[in-house]
């Protein structure tokens, strides 16, 4: 390649044209568009002083004082205030005297407009309840449950007596497992005299368990729910494999409420709250949308729950039902039971704080009534619910050293 032109060239090497040349001597600065620069390899080298002229100059903070801050910071807070379309139907559980039943009172669960405890928005409604399980013939229990309960074990009417008087349960849920076929197939007949014996017990409403058999489920209901006509009992469970239609007519019939009861999945849930809506009201339905225990799936469970509650509140008319915690599910769970190491060791505290973590997880997501089992989770689930609904005022002065607090 020839050498360009020495007229040509600037003292850089750059190979200019002659016009170009010309310019930039006439006008010492010339301004380009549409410019594109090739190069292997560029230096730009500034003047002494220039670099400093281009750059923008930084103002340097002052010297941060040193010392404890006096006050606290003001700062104005709005409280983020929703309104929701929809609403939780409310669902009233056993009935007195002056209400066709014999209970000395009866619950009402449900009835939310906010989520879960968003008492900046509206007060609770109504407090979620506990019922406590017993069992109509002698089961296997974890040794830091039975250690409560070996006494009436075998004996439900004193048990159920035990769970109100001395661990505080609103409600007794009576597990009628006896009925299942594999097991010692109890009559329907019996099954109801099981419950009278615990309706004489206990003036707190009810639960009516089955045994998880479709058609002795069915049968047994339906004689319990004919006998004891209106105590309002909530008959759980009615499943999507059961005859719902004939379920509905006998709980609908004789004044009972029903247990809607499905696995993880909201569409299974509206689906089979739907087709109960041909045979009961709306306010005699509470949904069980399954409870995954801790280490089983809880968060999973959660978020089911949770969005559930959402949908409700958001006009979701299929899903405006109050919740149920199977929480004892939690024990199922061989880690709330099973010998471990010493560091996991008593697990006579661990089981209980197995149950009562689950519970206060689903607490949260807007769980109304808690099918429980240990007393001390129980309590602990209680006296939470109660800190949570409180209306009294904080103190705020308690709180301005909470930088400087102790663990």
């Amino acid at each position: 390649m020839s050498k360009p032109d020495k007229k040509d060239t600037d003292d850089s090497g750059l190979k200019l044209s002659k016009d170009l040349l010309e310019a930039l001597a006439k006008f010492q600065e010339i301004e380009l568009e549409d410019f594109q620069l090739e190069a292997p390899e560029l230096e730009i080298i500034f003047e002494q002083g220039f670099a400093g002229q281009m750059m923008p100059k930084l103002k340097l903070p002052t010297a941060i004082a040193v010392g404890k801050p006096t006050a606290m910071l003001q700062a104005p807070f709005t409280l983020p205030i929703e309104t929701y379309s929809g609403k939780i139907a409310q669902v009233k559980l056993g009935a007195t005297r002056s209400e066709g039943g014999t209970r000395g009172r009866s619950l009402v669960v449900g009835g939310e407009v906010s989520p879960a405890f968003y008492t900046f928005e509206r007060p609770t409604t109504h407090p979620p309840v506990v019922t406590l399980d017993v069992f109509d013939m002698e089961v296997p229990l974890s040794k830091a449950v039975k250690m409560h309960v070996k006494d009436v074990v075998g004996d439900p009417a004193a048990w159920a007596k035990l769970a109100v008087e001395k661990f505080g349960a609103d409600m007794v849920t009576v597990h009628l497992i006896s009925i299942d076929p594999l097991l010692k197939d109890a009559t329907p007949k019996a099954a109801a005299n099981t419950v009278e014996n615990i309706l004489q017990a206990v003036d707190v409403p009810l639960v009516i368990g089955g045994c998880g058999d479709a058609a002795k489920d069915t049968a047994v209901f339906a004689e319990i729910c004919e006998r004891f006509k209106g105590e309002r009992f909530l008959i759980s469970s009615v499943t999507r494999d059961m005859d719902v239609e004939k379920c509905g007519k006998f709980i609908k019939k004789n004044g009972h409420a029903v247990l809607s009861f499905t696995p993880m999945d909201m569409n299974l849930a509206r689906e089979l709250n739907r087709r109960l809506y041909d045979y009961v009201d709306k306010d005699d339905i509470i949904m069980d949308l399954t409870t995954a225990a801790l280490g089983y799936g809880l968060d999973y469970a959660f978020t089911n729950m949770e969005r559930a509650r959402i949908a409700g509140l958001m006009g979701d008319g299929e899903l405006a039902h109050p919740m149920s915690s199977g929480t004892t599910n939690a024990w199922a769970a061989r880690e709330a039971w099973l010998k471990m190491d010493a560091q996991w060791e008593p697990r006579e505290l661990r089981g209980p704080l197995w149950e009562v973590t689950t519970a206060l997880t689903l607490l949260l997501a807007g769980v109304d009534l808690f099918m429980m089992m240990h007393p001390a989770a129980v309590k602990t689930l209680k006296e939470t619910v109660k800190h949570l609904t409180g209306t009294g005022k904080a103190d705020p002065a308690k709180f301005y050293d909470w930088v400087a607090a102790k663990p």
